[in-house]
């Protein structure tokens, strides 16, 4: 993970100003997702996460606290690889 930005601040394509939190960074050349706050989005779509084509998914900032919750617990890895029928750690 990088922050890949001076300023921490990026305009979406409405032109709305969106704090820059992190890139998730593989250190490729396609793009990577980042991770911004919309200061002025309601609170149920405050944080936005944006993929490398452009496309985004908003949430709440408890949405992204029980997200992390599960990343840490290993529960979205197991489940993420069960889905995809691939070996642990993957």
């Amino acid at each position: 993970m990088t922050d890949g930005t001076s300023t921490g601040q990026a305009a979406d394509i409405s032109g709305a100003a969106r704090q820059h939190l992190v890139t998730f960074s593989r250190k490729c050349s396609c793009g990577c997702p980042q991770l911004f706050v919309d200061h002025e989005a309601p609170a149920e779509r405050r944080v936005v996460l944006v993929d490398d084509f452009g496309q985004q998914v908003q949430m709440s900032v408890d949405q992204l606290h029980a997200m992390i919750d599960q990343v840490r617990s290993g529960r979205l890895e197991r489940v993420l690889d069960s889905a995809l029928a691939v070996a642990p750690g993957i």
